[in-house]
Parts: structure tokens; sequence; C-alpha cells
């Protein structure tokens, strides 16, 4: 294959050098590895060097066979990557919705004016530049202990880190000396899931462990009742153990609700093989965090759980892809699934009982639409993470268009107990159209955020009660459901029930659990304007309903809050109706689909822009 190679561009020592450690090193550099280890070899490029060459370029599409011009393709597709020299250390300063009520914008502005604006790479004393500098980010799933910093650095001993609760002094103090330790201790259990600080609590599933355990101790786990739900599924058998699974009523956790032991059945039943099993790990909606606090603090349970899938529904290997922003729940998977390799309950002969498992960890580079399961694959495979077509669906055609299950993080944990509970007794919680415990990102102007398990069936209310209230005993002025994906509902809608049909009846939706309050204090008009611009950064840009739809949406956003609308407010507000109606009806995925929900509930219930 001619390549065409860039011309003149050639790589470093220490370029090539990050390259062989991320594919190994070969006495035959033109005999190509898979491009599926294009996001890998990124990374560690990144990682090494801080920033992506055209030389560096040149020796991936070498290694990979793949023409620099479609790495490149790939490489600018994600934030966390950059093809410009940039400093080796900088601080991504969340400035998105569940941080702004927590102050995220005077962080901003105290750094702007210590610092100088997002970009700027700060000096020594002798006018030499320094080597980091500060940005504005997207969400960084820290909700509940915002505002939050991701610092990302490069070089040999790299280390991306988090600060949580963060001021100007200590983002200033990471960037003068990013090798220190974190200022702010790691998230803790009963920190980011409050209920865990009683160990008695009742009805705690999928959190019972939290706070309990050493998440990086197997025999911790497995001393709290680990891999008893593995060694029941390899008696039960796959059969039987989908069964129980359907029997269950358990359906998806991430947002669209799909009927989890279908979902096993059609990929255990499909002819083609081999199966995959892909475990997606991507919580990019604002507001949303519960999947991390759970590989956090019990990283077991997920590949316990991931292990009982693939087995049953003849998957051979299944694929982590965690969030590029979770530097700690990246570091504990890692531990966790090496753990368990090493004692036989990953590999060629899970538990001695025949069958083969095992997982490979795969870490996004911040792009929101990787969540989506086909875009998902794209960006395992190598490609542009852009949604494909459907159908066929993942069941018949997913990652390397093979049959693929995919689930997300708490919908896999939740299956440990039904293995070892049944699936009627699972079932039983809950209401009739909504099984099981629920958890919930309760986030914004609460007394306590963080994440809460309850029965479906729980009321918004008793919810808000749970996590203490507002703060500072306020006033609430709204509460957003699911996400910048969701919607608003009024104070006067919080005994509205928390189950698929409830949320969905009250035109609103669970999504991803995320419950964000907003007090009298914050300006709604802002958070609005922040969502419509997080939707025209993220759209992937590939149809056109999207890509032209987000930016008008966001254009009309802006004027609209800045007092300068065309025409008058009437005609801002159709035209925001009429780019909504296009997007829902004509965009590929459900970004494009549902990137105007939040925004039309605020404009029509709250009467935002009136």
């Amino acid at each position: 294959m001619d390549l065409h190679l860039i011309p003149g561009a050639v790589p470093t020592a220490d370029e090539r050098a990050a390259i062989d450690e991320a594919l190994g090193r070969t006495s035959n550099p033109t005999q190509p590895v898979s491009r599926n280890r294009l996001l890998p070899v990124l990374h560690a490029l990144q990682s090494r060097i801080g920033w992506i060459s055209e030389g560096a370029l040149n020796a991936v599409a070498e290694r990979l066979s793949v023409p620099p011009a479609e790495a490149y393709g790939v490489a600018t597709f994600y934030a966390m990557f950059s093809l410009e020299r940039r400093p080796p250390v900088v601080a991504h300063v969340c400035d998105d919705i569940a941080c702004r009520v927590n102050g995220a914008e005077a962080l901003c502005r105290a750094l702007q004016e210590h610092v100088g604006p997002p970009g700027t790479t700060l000096r020594d004393s002798e006018g030499q530049e320094r080597v980091s500098a500060w940005v504005r980010s997207p969400c960084l799933g820290l909700c509940e202990r915002g505002p939050a910093v991701l610092l990302q650095t490069s070089g040999r001993e790299a280390a991306d880190w988090t600060l949580t609760a963060a001021n100007s002094d200590d983002v200033i103090a990471a960037l003068a000396d990013p090798t220190r330790p974190p200022m702010a201790p790691a998230i803790t259990g009963p920190v980011s899931a409050p209920q865990t600080k009683d160990p008695r609590a009742p009805g705690l599933r999928l959190l019972r462990r939290v706070g309990l355990i050493d998440p990086d101790s197997l025999d911790d786990y497995r001393a709290q009742g680990g891999y008893a739900a593995l060694r029941r599924s390899l008696v039960l058998g796959p059969e039987r153990t989908i069964r129980e699974v359907t029997d269950s009523r358990l359906v998806g956790r991430g947002g669209a609700a799909f009927p989890t032991g279908r979902k096993w059945e059609a990929v255990a039943r499909g002819p083609v093989r081999p199966h995959y099993l892909v475990c997606n790990a991507d919580e990019s909606e604002p507001g949303t965090f519960k999947d991390r606090v759970l590989m956090e603090e019990d990283p077991f349970a997920l590949i316990e759980a991931m292990t009982i899938a693939g087995v049953a529904t003849g998957c051979e290997v299944g694929f982590l892809y965690i969030r590029g922003e979770y530097p700690t729940a990246t570091r504990r998977l890692q531990s966790a699934i090496q753990q368990a390799r090493a004692r036989g309950l990953l590999g060629r002969n899970v538990l001695g009982a025949g069958v083969e498992f095992d997982i490979e960890l795969r870490r996004g580079a911040g792009a929101y639409i990787c969540g989506e399961e086909t875009a998902l694959f794209n960006s395992i495979e190598g490609y542009r993470g852009e949604p494909r077509n459907k159908p066929p669906f993942p069941v018949q055609s997913g990652l390397f268009g093979k049959p693929t299950v995919v689930n997300n993080v708490e919908t896999l944990v939740s299956v440990l107990d039904i293995v070892l509970e049944g699936g009627l007794p699972f079932s039983r919680t809950g209401t009739s159209g909504s099984a099981g415990t629920k958890l919930f990102c309760v986030s914004g102007s609460v007394r306590e955020p963080g994440v809460y398990e309850v029965p479906f069936g729980a009321t918004l209310r008793e919810l808000i009660d749970l996590a203490g209230g507002v703060r500072d005993g306020r006033a609430l002025q709204a509460v957003l459901l699911g996400g910048a994906a969701g919607a608003f509902v009024t104070p006067a809608e919080l005994d509205m029930p928390l189950t698929l049909e409830g949320t969905r009846a009250a035109g609103a939706t669970l999504g991803s659990g995320v419950v964000m309050l907003f007090d009298d204090r914050v300006d709604l008009a802002d958070i609005v304007t922040r969502i419509a611009r997080f939707f025209r950064d993220e759209s992937c840009g590939q149809c056109v309903p999207c890509r032209v739809g987000t930016l008008r949406q966001e254009e009309a956003v802006h004027r609209l809050a800045h007092g300068r609308p065309f025409g008058g407010r009437e005609s801002e507000l159709a035209l925001i109706d009429d780019v909504a109606q296009v997007m829902r009806d004509a965009s590929i995925c459900g970004l494009g689909q549902t990137a105007s929900g939040a925004l039309q509930t605020a404009i029509r219930k709250l009467r935002v822009f009136a």
C-alpha cells in the first residue's frame, strides 16, 4: 500500500520509543500491526511527548499500515490529543453545568487574572517559558466534587490526576510543580456515595461494597462475596444464566432501556463467530458519574460481571472502553484485570471450567459521541468515532462486523445479584414497568451530592430529601433530569415517580440517572447557553442535521441570552423549534436527536428567555 507519507517528517527517538512500547518492538518494522491499536498508540505518544507530530504520524502510519491522512483524521477527532506543540502539563478546568453551579466560572476568572487566558504558557522569573498551561474543559465526570480539574502530564513519568473542589491556588500550585502528589485526597466511597457512610443502610445492592473494601485487593473483594456469582453462573450454564437475566426484567441503565436478556440471547444464538462483549464505560453525559464510582470503588465487580456476560453469550474477548478523563478508575481496573488474570479468573481456562474469556481495556480520548455504541465500535477499530447507520444492529453486526453485546457498567454489575439470587426475586423490586434498583447522580445545589441507589418507583422528592435537600436552605428553581440530553422539571413536579414509565408520562427521561438541582441563585440562561455550546462542540459533524443544527441552535440561544434576538424573541423561539424538529427526525444518532430536549423544556416550562 502506498501510504503517501508526509514529506520530510521524521519521528524522533523518543517518539519511536513511545510507539514501540505501545505496539511492541519488531525485527520487521514493515510488518503492520492491526489498525485497532491506533487509539492506544496515539495515547502513548500524547503521554510521552505531550503532542503528536507529523513525524510521529508517519511512524504510526508505517507500523499500522494506515495512511497518515487517516491517522490525522482520527487524532484530531479527540479533545485529549494535540497535533500542535503544547506544554507537557495542561490543567483541564471543567466549566460545564455542574461545576458552574459550584464556582467554576469564578475559578476560571481567577486563573485568567493570575495566569492569563486559556492556553497561556506560564513563564519563570527569568522570562523563560515554563511547561504548563490551563484550558477550559467540558464535564470531567467529577460533578459531586466540583469545580474539577484534570491534570494531564507528559514525559517518561507521565501520570494524569485530578483535583476536586479546586481553587485557583490549587491549580496554580499544580501547574508550578506537577510532580508532587495531588493536594486533594482521592475521592473515597462515602464522599461519592453518601449512603455508604452507614454500613447498615438498607436496600443497597450496587453500592454495598463501596467504602467497605480496598478496591485494589482481590482478596478483599472475595471476602465480601466476590466471584460467587461467576461460580454459580458456570454451574447454571449459559442458557440458564441468560434465562435468569431475562426473568429479572433488567433493562439497560445507560438511557436506552433495552431488555438485557433479549440482547444477550440474540448474541448467544448468533451463528457468526467470534462474538464480542463491549462494556461501555465512556459516560460523558454532563452530570453523570455513577459508573465512575463503581469502577473506582468496586472494580472487581465489573470484571466479574463482564466475565459472566462474556461466557454466557459465547464471547472469548471483552473490551472495556473507559472514559479518558478517568485516571483513577483506569488504574484500578488495569490492576483488577491483571490480578484476575493471574488468579485464573480471566484467560484460557476461567476457574478451571474449560471456558475462555479475557478483557482488554481501551481508553477513550475525550469524545462525548463515543458513548453511542456504534461510534464506540469505530473508535476501538481505529477509526473516527462516528456513529453507524442502524440496522444492522450490534447483536447482528457490531464490533469488527461480528455479533456484539454492549452494556454499560451499571447494567453489568446489576447482573451479579440476579445470578446469585435469581431473576424473579430481582424483578419484584421496583415497579411493574421498571425492575430493580437504580443509581442516580445527584449534584448541583444539593447538600450532599453523590451517587444514590434507590428502588425504581421512589419519587424525585424522596431522592432529593435523601441527599439532604437544597443546599443552604435555598428555594429550588429547577431540576435537570437525564443530563444535557434530558429535560428540566419544575418544583411542582417533584412527586414524579423515578421510573421509565413515570418520567416518560411527564415528558422527561431518566437517561443516565442525572439529577441536578438549581437553586434560586443560579442563572438558568447561563446554564442553557452552556448546554447548547456543549452540543455544538460535541457533534461529530458526520450528518448535516446535527452538524448545522447544533450550531444554529447555539447561535439562537446566545442571541437570546444577550438580548439581541433576530426578528424578536418569538422568531428565535420558532427557529429553535424548527431546528429541533429537523435534528430529531433526521440525525443519525441520539446526540442530534436529543440535543434540543433540555433547552426546549427550559424555554417552555421555566420561561428562561422570557
